[in-house]
């Protein structure tokens, strides 16, 4: 849903944590992620830094419990004492409940307590636009089927730019270039299911979901499946990946990233499905599993 990252260096978690919230250096000193980026910046309480702390491990946390681990945290955030630290932790926590399946009451829980810290603590706005902890409470809402009640404009907007956003999408289009040199276009893929994938090769999420992609496309192929994987990265650190990770379905460049801005994307993974007649049908803000790629599909007409 979506990304902080714990990358091994510095550098990736710079690059990944601007690419997921869409932010600036600055604007990071009023997110969760600055207890990755540069923890001397904030003070933990000793109620908050156990949540924290804790926080940080969820990736480590075995899938099959991390659901209940996560609703934990979110019931234990909601009672501290208000303060900057407390929507930190809300915002962290919503960030990494997307990342697979693990279970809607535990999203349901998650998202109150973020509705609950930004009603407490109102955000400005960033560069005239709602901020990314509104815009995150509202995805939940919406990709996420969560229940969420926050009476400020900024979420109002942010609910309304979703679906802005994805009128846009369903009309884009696009021509890009696989790593074979192959040129890809969007809109002639029609009379197929596409399923437009946004990655990098220093996305921990992204690299956990790309095997379920690759069985998935032998799967529905030949029923007329297309997986079109889009990175911005460069074709240098791209192909050695891709050869070692045996993906057989496309994987197109972006290096400019118009490709990105024209589906403004602002974390990844992020999924598009596109039916037969080239309508977006569905969609995922973060990493998704087996089971929930193939519930896209079944948007599509794919089962």
């Amino acid at each position: 849903m979506k990304l902080i990252r714990a990358h091994s260096s510095l550098k990736l978690v710079t690059a990944s944590l601007a690419l997921r919230l869409g932010l600036s250096v600055a604007a990071l000193l009023l997110s969760p992620a600055v207890d990755l980026h540069a923890q001397e910046k904030i003070i933990w309480s000793s109620q908050e830094k156990p949540i924290s702390e804790q926080i940080r491990g969820l990736r480590a946390v075995p899938d099959d419990v991390r659901g209940q681990a996560t609703k934990k945290l979110a019931l234990q955030i909601r009672p501290l004492p208000v303060t900057p630290n407390k929507l930190r932790l809300a915002y962290n926590l919503a960030m990494l409940s997307t990342e697979g399946d693990f279970g809607h009451d535990m999203l349901q829980e998650v998202a109150t307590t973020l509705a609950a810290a930004l009603h407490e603590q109102p955000l400005p706005p960033e560069k005239g636009r709602p901020a990314r902890p509104y815009v995150e409470l509202a995805e939940l809402v919406r990709y996420e089927h969560v229940q969420a009640t926050l009476d400020d404009p900024q979420f109002a907007v942010a609910v309304s730019k979703l679906e802005t956003d994805n009128a846009r999408r369903n009309l884009a289009d696009f021509k890009l270039a696989d790593l074979d040199g192959k040129p890809w276009t969007l809109k002639e893929q029609h009379g197929k299911v596409v399923l437009l994938n946004f990655w990098a090769t220093w996305c921990p999420p992204c690299r956990k979901e790309m095997p379920d992609l690759e069985k998935l496309y032998q799967q529905f192929k030949d029923q007329g499946l297309v997986v079109l994987a889009i990175s911005d990265e460069d074709a240098s650190k791209v192909l050695p990946f891709i050869a070692q990770q045996k993906v057989t379905y496309p994987i197109l460049l972006d290096p400019g990233r118009k490709v990105n801005e024209l589906f403004q994307i602002q974390g990844i993974p992020k999924t598009f499905v596109y039916d037969r007649n080239g309508k977006l049908v569905a969609q995922s803000i973060d990493m998704r599993t087996r089971r929930q790629f193939l519930e896209l599909l079944a948007q599509a007409g794919l089962k």
